[in-house]
């Protein structure tokens, strides 16, 4: 089987885009810019050809003025007429010489398609001895009679080249005036400069990769310790964390993943320790239901009625536990319908509720008088289970207030009673999943009360607390934000746990 080929890198892929988009632009920018220099040195060297023709025509006294000569070829108004001259070989032997070529060019006098004259002082290159160049001059001008202007290859290089025709009346000999210039020598200065331009291009482009290949690193090095650290994680360990360092948007990133293997690890531990609760508060009516159907003798009807009764009740005991989990589940989650609830009509709401719970003298002790964004079903069934929890523990036929106040601090709505009182010893627990601070089997109820009292707190911002009553006894108060203030997102699972466990 053959190997699999390994994939490029995310790191290389974005390097070599980077790269290919910047050696793209370089390219298209040299491009351009050698291009534009080679076009203004074209022109120029057509210019300077043209130029020698005008200067041409005015030694041959064909028309037009003295015009300013080219490097190496001086100027003069003294021009003698073509009429002057009997030959073509006098009048091209004296253009020649007047016509002295510069740097990078060159000329010679043609009669009769062959080089006849050329400059006596060699400012520039020859070009006498270029017999097909002087061969497609010569037929160039003898098919049309006009001056004719191209590019020609020679040992010199590329040469641009313009030839005219000159006639002297009474001579039938033709002769040509050529002028080149080598292009070549023309465009070394700009060839030049795009070697240099290519070289600090290359240069570039290392600088880019380079650079580019630790920052790079650097944006991605977030994505690998993510990954080494998901490959770290395991279902006995979820405590490794990514590394953050420094204050930048890729420390940030690297904190929220943080934050969010905490709030995973912290779930997973609520259900961990979910599970072990259910497992303990389970584990008993079980035991006592398969202890009552082993003993149980089924020829004894009384006996038979009395492990039936047991049983049921074990049943019913593990249909409330049940049902509270799945209260306090809902009391974790997000199904929260914020909004405007009034104090005093909540307050007197719950007063009506409570008052027919038998065994106890209920009283309203305070109205708040204001409004509280909150849950108004959430409050009313938090405030109820209080109620509910200081009737089971509290003596029969003692008193039990419940009130609201609403000041700068916030909202507090109480449950106060005068029973034993809850010893500060047991304060920090109670609010615990299946923990009381009084274990008493014949007390009805599953644990659960208190956790989903704190967990529907905690879902508005605020926080359930205890504390002793005047003259013996427990109050439990919820404390709530005020209207004004922004209200935190609602409690996630393992909050009513961890911070229980922290701080003991």
């Amino acid at each position: 089987m053959a190997p699999t080929s390994r994939p490029l890198t995310a790191r290389a892929r974005i390097l070599g885009a980077i790269l290919a988009v910047a050696c793209i632009g370089l390219a298209i920018v040299g491009s351009v810019t050698f291009i534009v220099q080679r076009e203004r040195i074209v022109r120029e060297v057509e210019a300077r050809l043209y130029g020698q023709v005008e200067r041409l025509q005015t030694v041959a006294g064909l028309g037009g003025d003295s015009g300013a000569s080219e490097v190496g070829t001086p100027s003069t108004s003294q021009d003698p007429p073509v009429q002057q001259y009997a030959s073509v070989d006098d009048y091209l032997r004296d253009a020649v010489a007047r016509l002295v070529p510069g740097r990078n060019e060159a000329s010679v006098a043609i009669v009769d398609g062959a080089a006849r004259f050329r400059p006596t002082t060699l400012s520039g290159f020859d070009i006498a001895d270029d017999r097909a160049l002087i061969a497609r001059v010569s037929a160039e001008t003898a098919a049309t009679g006009e001056t004719v202007s191209g590019t020609a290859s020679s040992e010199d290089g590329a040469l641009r080249y313009i030839a005219v025709p000159v006639q002297v009346a009474g001579d039938p000999r033709e002769g040509v005036y050529l002028r080149a210039i080598d292009l070549e020598a023309e465009l070394e200065p700009v060839t030049a400069g795009m070697a240099t331009y290519a070289l600090a291009a290359v240069i570039v482009l290392a600088a880019i990769g380079v650079v580019g290949w630790f920052v790079t690193g650097r944006l991605l090095s977030p994505i690998r310790h993510l990954r080494e650290t998901a490959d770290a994680i395991t279902i006995e360990d979820l405590s490794p964390r990514m590394r953050a360092r420094g204050t930048d948007d890729i420390a940030d990133l690297s904190r929220t993943v943080n934050s969010m293997l905490d709030r995973l690890e912290g779930s997973v531990d609520v259900q961990r320790q979910l599970l072990d609760d259910v497992r303990h508060e389970l584990k008993t009516p079980i035991t006592i239901v398969r202890g009552h159907l082993e003993l149980m003798n089924t020829r004894d009807a009384a006996d038979v009625e009395a492990a039936r009764e047991i049983g049921m009740a074990e049943l019913d005991r593990m249909t409330r536990l049940v049902e509270d989990i799945d209260l306090l589940a809902a009391a974790e989650g997000d199904a929260y319908t914020m909004g405007e609830v009034d104090l005093g009509a909540l307050t007197a709401r719950v007063g009506e509720l409570v008052a027919v719970i038998p065994g106890h003298a209920w009283s309203v002790e305070s109205y708040a008088a204001g409004h509280v964004v909150a849950d108004g079903d959430r409050l009313l069934q938090a405030w109820l289970q209080l109620a509910d929890n200081a009737a089971k523990y509290t003596p029969p036929g003692s008193r039990i207030e419940i009130g609201s106040a609403l000041d700068a601090t916030g909202t507090r709505l109480w449950v106060r009673d005068h029973g034993p009182g809850i010893p500060p010893a047991a304060r920090h627990r109670i609010f615990r999943r299946f923990d009381r601070a009084q274990i008493k089997r014949e007390i009805g109820g599953s644990g659960l009360g208190l956790a989903i009292v704190d967990a529907i707190a905690k879902s508005h911002g605020g926080v359930c607390a205890v504390s002793d009553t005047p003259g013996g006894g427990a109050t439990f108060t919820i404390h709530l934000p005020t209207a004004s203030a922004t209200l935190p997102s609602p409690v996630r699972a393992g909050d009513v746990v961890l911070q229980r466990e922290a701080s003991e």
